[in-house]
Formats: structure tokens, C-alpha cells, sequence
């Protein structure tokens, strides 16, 4: 599952493997609207399957279970994820499934000035362990990511596909990542989706320890400086409570950003290089 944590990925929706949850069958409608059979604890509900040109369902019609699957299909182009995340949806899918979307409730959120860091995570900061950079090595974050072991699951959710349609986005100026470098060495890094005044944080990895909670203590304070106020953290984790991050209801959330976010164009003045640390 997308969204922070240090040296693993939420799994709240583990329970939908490449091989069973969702099924790939399709009952056409007499408008030519497909949908797409998923399988829950309770029975089989379905969802909408998505083409192209068609837009995405409200959000109220996101399922309780599996908590927030929307609907299913079209592609992963730049303008249909910039289209969700403005709308607080996001994907996420296994090998073997078609493209699955997301919006659960409650959402996981960081507002930038709830941030608070332990004393032994702000002891390392001061101490300046790491270089830290921004958008200089964003394959080898993604890439990185998409390797690291995670607790519960089996594979990655981080596809090919999606290494490609996140490639895109960072070209376009979207996506950033922050990384942690050591002896020229990357040993921590994240990365996601800026947006208006938000930032969509989709997965970090680390290679030495705390590598990757000071890519995000870093990651805050260039947000406070662009006056960025939230950081999506999409699904809840104990370890993202400890430093402020907090579950607010989905309808809170797509209202927050609907005054967050006024343009679809990427956010301009991003960095690219070392970071200045505090």
C-alpha cells in the first residue's frame, strides 16, 4: 500500500494478493460502462471499471471493504493521476491486477505544523549524519523502494508500470524525492506528489538507520518553507502518529484540499540539488 512508513508499507488492504480479491470480470451495462467484481469478508460487491474518457465516482461510493476501493482500469497517464489526487484518490495494485483506485476512510495526514520529531531523531539531524539532496537521484528512490522487504507482504505494489507513470510525473515536475547520502552513498530516500499547497507522500526506504525519518524531517521543513500545509500520508501507522500525523474523516480530507489545491499545473521552485539543514 502507497503512503509513508519507514522501511515498510502499510498493508491495511493486504488482504487483496494479485490472486484473489479481485476478479478481472466484467459485466458490460447498456451505456458500454464495465464493472469490476471484488471480493470482501462480507460477499462480492463490484466497482466501476474505468475507460479513458470516463471520470472518476464521488467518493461516498468508495467500498467499506476492502475500506476505500473506488473503482478499477483506464491508465495511469499524468492527467488522470493528477485528476485523483486533487480528488484525494490515489492507485495501488498488485502484479496480475488491472489498475485499482483508492480513497479510504478515515485518511492519514501530517499537517506540517503538527510535525514532531523524538529527541534522539533530533539529535541525529543536528548532528548532520546525512547529505541531504532533493531530485537528485529520483529513479534510484523509486527503484529502492519499489526493493525493499515489507512486513506482510509478498512482492511489491510499486510495478513497473508504476515506476514509469512516477517517472513521468517527476519529469513534469510533480513528483520530487528526498534522499539521504552518506560516503556518496544513497542509504535513505522518499518520494510523492506535489500539488497546490499538499504534498502526497507515497513510500520511502532506508538503508541506515533513521536514514528515512530524516528525509522526512527534512521533507517538512522545505514544505514549511514553501508553505505547503499537509502531507497525505494515506493509511494510519502507529510510527506515523508518533511524529503528528493524524486520521481525519475522507470527506475533511477532500474539503481540505479542495482549499489547498487551485491549479493543476506542478508547483513551481522546487529544489534541485543539496539541501540546506537546520
Amino acid at each position: 500500500m502507497p503512503g509513508f512508513a519507514i522501511g515498510m508499507v502499510s498493508g491495511a488492504h493486504a488482504s487483496l494478493p494479485a490472486d484473489e480479491g479481485v476478479t478481472n470480470s466484467r459485466t458490460h451495462t447498456s451505456n458500454r460502462r464495465a464493472r469490476l467484481r471484488a471480493r470482501s469478508h462480507s460477499g462480492s460487491l463490484v466497482i466501476p471499471w474505468l475507460d479513458v474518457d470516463d471520470v472518476f465516482p464521488p467518493l461516498t461510493a468508495a467500498l467499506r471493504e476492502p475500506n476505500g476501493l473506488l473503482a478499477a482500469g483506464t491508465d495511469l497517464s499524468p492527467a488522470r493521476l493528477i485528476d485523483a489526487y486533487r480528488r484525494g484518490i490515489y492507485p495501488w495494485y498488485s502484479e496480475g491486477q488491472p489498475v485499482l483506485w483508492w480513497s479510504p476512510d478515515p485518511r492519514m495526514v501530517l499537517f506540517i505544523d503538527e510535525f514532531r520529531m523524538s529527541r534522539s531523531l533530533a539529535k541525529r539531524v543536528r548532528r548532520r549524519e546525512f547529505e541531504m539532496r532533493c531530485d537528485t537521484a529520483f529513479d534510484r528512490v523509486i527503484e529502492a523502494c519499489a526493493a525493499a522487504p515489507r512486513e506482510g507482504q509478498r512482492g511489491t505494489w510499486i510495478t513497473s508500470d508504476m515506476m514509469d507513470a512516477y517517472r513521468r510525473l517527476h519529469s513534469l515536475g510533480y513528483a520530487h524525492s528526498l534522499e539521504a547520502w552518506r560516503d556518496g552513498e544513497i542509504v535513505g530516500g522518499l518520494y510523492g506528489v506535489a500539488l497546490g499547497n499538499a504534498f502526497f507522500g507515497e513510500s520511502m526506504f532506508t538503508r541506515a538507520t533513521d536514514a528515512s525519518k530524516v528525509c522526512l524531517a527534512a521533507l517538512v521543513a522545505l514544505l514549511q518553507h514553501r508553505g505547503t500545509m499537509l502531507i497525505d500520508c494515506q493509511q494510519e501507522t502507529a510510527h506515523l502518529a508518533s511524529m503528528g500525523a493524524r486520521p481525519i474523516a475522507r470527506d475533511a480530507f477532500a474539503m481540505k484540499l479542495g482549499e489547498l489545491i487551485h491549479s493543476s499545473r506542478p508547483p513551481e521552485g522546487w529544489p534541485s540539488g543539496p539541501l540546506e539543514q537546520p
